[in-house]
């Protein structure tokens, strides 16, 4: 649990960073529009060992058969949400185009396939793309208690081993390219 925290503390350190270089206007001084008022209302800036925990249980009592993954809020302060994602079972290529992905291994473990070219591409919003497989992907072995990020337009597929494979992650916000 201490590993946990400690690398929930870590994850929230990248955060920061990556924000560094963003101007910062209290909040106090702001008018609280509806919009915003909802944004206050989705704040969560802790979350115990305890929590997560329950969180994991929840997502996996809620997780229908075939559903390839469930996922719970961990944290959130807009535009960043922290989230848990329980994965039984292998899910489909993802490329986020405008967003990173911090991931942080929970438990389980599994192959985070990242790279190459995606196979069967489809557009599943504006601002995603998914598909079946990667092809010339690097083939990365992933454990409990490792780290990734993903940069925007990356393809990327998580396939569990022996067991479920609980991640965080937490979706960066990034301009188009990267550029700063």
């Amino acid at each position: 649990m201490r590993t946990l925290g400690t690398s929930l503390v870590l994850a929230l350190i990248a955060a920061v960073v990556v924000m560094a270089g963003q101007p910062v206007t209290p909040a106090a001084k702001l008018p609280q529009a509806p919009a915003a008022q909802a944004d206050a209302a989705m704040m969560k800036t802790f979350t115990t060992a305890a929590d997560v925990q329950g969180l994991l249980a929840k997502a996996k009592a809620e997780r229908k058969e075939g559903q390839v993954m469930a996922a719970e809020h961990i944290l959130s302060l807009a535009p960043y949400v922290t989230n848990l994602g329980y994965r039984p079972v292998e899910g489909a290529v993802a490329v986020h185009e405008k967003e990173a992905e911090l991931v942080y291994v929970i438990d389980g473990g599994g192959t985070l396939i990242i790279g190459g070219t995606v196979v069967g591409e489809k557009r599943t919003n504006e601002a995603n793309l998914s598909g079946t497989a990667i092809d010339g992907g690097a083939v990365r072995t992933i454990a409990k208690g490792d780290f990734a990020i993903i940069p925007e337009g990356t393809p990327h597929q998580f396939k569990p081993a022996g067991g479920a494979l609980v991640l965080m992650t937490m979706h960066v916000p990034r301009p188009v390219g990267g550029a700063q």
